[in-house]
């Protein structure tokens, strides 16, 4: 029998979800287990190594935190996220401090993890300012993605509200934040989403929501991020979409982004000056929201949000895509996470 991975999946309500779905691969095929209640809306969420849990954000008013053991039936504590529609988390090297992204307010939040226990409120915040050139989606600041810098010293947020990578100091002992710097000032209109950093730490790529664009950056020891390059997520001719995912493989030499509209996956070869588009690969369903890297079982796996579907595809020696098995519908899929064990 081939070998089983254990995977969770978060869902959205008002797309039919009704909470955390564990969904079970092997090979080619894959099985839906009965959902969990606990963390509705969790669209984003990470496990802990160090404390043995999930975090989970619950996007649903008021915005919450979710901890989890790895069982997911044992719900542990709760918190308010510190600002509306929590949709992004990140946890510093050391695992003591968790930062949030709260997308509708603009705003980000600094937590001590203390014991694996979620605090009951965070220890240093940021409300972000500003406007994008978009009046429908970029009225006001909308912090889309955190993540720490290699080192911990600086927390990177893309706001997509204002056209802007941000940078802020962290005091990882006293759990608090300077003041956001532009780290990179993006085109306007282009609506950045996403931000994936090189292993190395020295290059970074981001995803551009409105613009469908796909930008190399390289990272110098200040925090700033100089643009290296900028092509289109899209093949020629493509239009009418929305950059969505992105994630890049241990090796770094592949990067796969998201189309949402044109329903696809861009596989993109990487290298010291920049990026390739390889391969585009239709995701299998609506709004590919999640991707979910497998390298061990050599496969890659998308969240299909409008279509209510997970595909997983095969990864060739090149990194390109295959299809393989068929889809399992899974309503309001936007988040995929391995199970521990």
């Amino acid at each position: 029998m081939a070998d089983q991975t254990s995977l969770i999946v978060g869902t959205y309500e008002r797309l039919g979800g009704t909470g955390l779905v564990p969904l079970t691969l092997c090979g080619d095929s894959m099985t839906v287990a009965p959902f969990i209640n606990g963390a509705p809306d969790a669209s984003f969420g990470l496990w802990s190594s160090r404390w043995q849990r999930f975090f989970f954000v619950a996007e649903q008013e008021p915005g919450r935190l979710v901890t989890c053991d790895a069982d997911l039936r044992t719900v542990g504590a709760e918190a308010a996220a510190g600002g509306a529609a929590p949709c992004h988390l990140a946890i510093d090297p050391d695992e003591r401090l968790l930062a949030v992204a709260n997308y509708e307010s603009g705003s980000v939040a600094l937590f001590r993890i203390d014991g694996g226990a979620m605090p009951s409120s965070p220890t240093a915040m940021r409300q972000l300012a500003g406007h994008g050139t978009d009046p429908d989606r970029q009225a006001g600041p909308h912090a889309h993605w955190v993540g720490f810098g290699g080192d911990g010293r600086w927390l990177y947020v893309v706001d997509l509200g204002t056209d802007a990578v941000l940078r802020l100091s962290v005091d990882r002992e006293a759990a608090t934040l300077g003041e956001a710097e532009i780290a990179y000032a993006a085109p306007a209109g282009s609506g950045p989403r996403h931000l994936a950093f090189h292993p190395a730490g020295r290059r970074a790529y981001l995803v551009s929501e409105l613009a469908s664009t796909l930008t190399v950056l390289d990272v110098d020891f200040r925090g700033t991020l100089t643009p290296v390059q900028t092509l289109s997520t899209l093949p020629n001719g493509a239009s009418d979409s929305l950059g969505g995912a992105i994630v890049i493989n241990a090796a770094a030499d592949r990067l796969y982004v998201t189309n949402r509209g044109h329903d696809s996956i861009a596989v993109f070869a990487l290298n010291p000056d920049g990026a390739t588009l390889v391969q585009t690969m239709a995701s299998g369903g609506a709004s590919p929201r999640f991707l979910l890297l497998l390298e061990g079982e050599r496969r890659l796996l998308v969240a299909n949000e409008e279509g209510g579907t997970v595909r997983q595809f095969g990864i060739e020696d090149d990194g390109r895509l295959e299809r393989v098995g068929k889809p399992v519908e899974i309503p309001g899929a936007v988040f995929l996470a391995r199970r521990p064990g």
